[in-house]
């Protein structure tokens, strides 16, 4: 039995979902000021929620969770899938941790909007509170073109997802200071080990990072100029004008070294990254202090 799914926030992924999903033949309802790019024609559009809405999915960016909730106030009984990726500001809360008292789930991985668009196959994780919420929100949001993959471990999946942007600003800036691709590779491996790191430290599972919300998301995040982070981290690395919009790693960057340092852990790119933006070092100078810090046993 289908039920009508609601997305909250027309931007380009919320648009992107509505299309996949109305494709399908899904009761899709898009929630928002205006709805971006092409809209999916089979869709409806709305400014609240409606009465008989069966799931409803937040796609707004990760520091407008808790006004969006406010605003739109979804019914505490229907499921709630949050798809930002990043780290409030200020509180340092996970998305599920800004959403508490709602059924949540959160739906992470390598994806991006224009792909989804044009109906290229992608792969996401599906973490809910229990493994059997998992399978049957996926079952229920599964598409020809969109294949999920459930978890208990939503700590792992909203780690993965918000740290792999952090990741990218630093893979972007090494190769837009011509560093190389060696460098990149570095840095997107070492940082994987920071992902670890921290979502074990918080109570999340290893094996969540090596998946799609972790290793899949960073691979593709920190190696394609379609990935917002990565251009920003470009861009920074050129000393050109850094690029408009949202990027959620240059916020998220300072809320996971503040999670760091609460929970003790050793996250040196995420610190260089973090200072890089607040403007307390170069980025020669931050650079520098990666490639001399000890020699450690990987």
């Amino acid at each position: 039995m289908t039920r009508r799914i609601a997305i909250i926030g027309a931007g380009a992924f919320g648009s992107a979902l509505a299309h996949v999903w109305a494709s399908a033949g899904q009761d899709v309802t898009l929630i928002g000021r205006k709805a971006s790019g092409q809209a999916p024609e089979a869709a409806h559009y709305a400014t609240e929620l409606p009465q008989d809405t069966g799931i409803v999915v937040m796609a707004v960016p990760a520091q407008a969770t808790a006004d969006a909730l406010a605003t739109y106030a979804p019914a505490r009984d229907v499921p709630l899938v949050l798809t930002a990726k990043g780290v409030e500001r200020g509180s340092l809360r996970l998305q599920t941790d800004i959403a508490t008292g709602w059924e949540t789930s959160v739906l992470t991985g390598p994806s991006f909007a224009a792909d989804l668009r044009l109906g290229k196959p992608t792969a996401l994780t599906l973490g809910s509170a229990t493994i059997g919420a998992a399978h049957g929100l996926a079952d229920a949001l599964q598409s020809p073109v969109l294949r999920l993959y459930p978890t208990d471990d939503r700590v792992g999946a909203q780690i993965g997802g918000a740290l792999k942007n952090v990741i990218a600003i630093a893979c972007g800036a090494a190769m837009g200071a011509g560093l190389g691709e060696s460098a990149r590779a570095a840095l997107l491996t070492r940082g994987l080990a920071e992902l670890t790191r921290l979502t074990v430290a918080l109570g999340g599972r290893a094996e969540t990072v090596a998946g799609l919300s972790g290793l899949g998301d960073l691979t593709l995040t920190a190696t394609s100029e379609q990935s917002r982070n990565y251009r920003f981290g470009l861009a920074l690395g050129r000393g050109d004008t850094l690029p408009a919009g949202t990027v959620e790693g240059r916020v998220t960057a300072g809320a996971a070294m503040a999670l760091a340092e609460q929970h003790g852990i050793d996250m040196p790119i995420t610190r260089m990254v973090a200072a890089l933006l607040d403007g307390q070092v170069t980025l020669a100078d931050a650079m520098e202090r990666l490639l001399s810090r000890p020699t450690r046993t990987e």
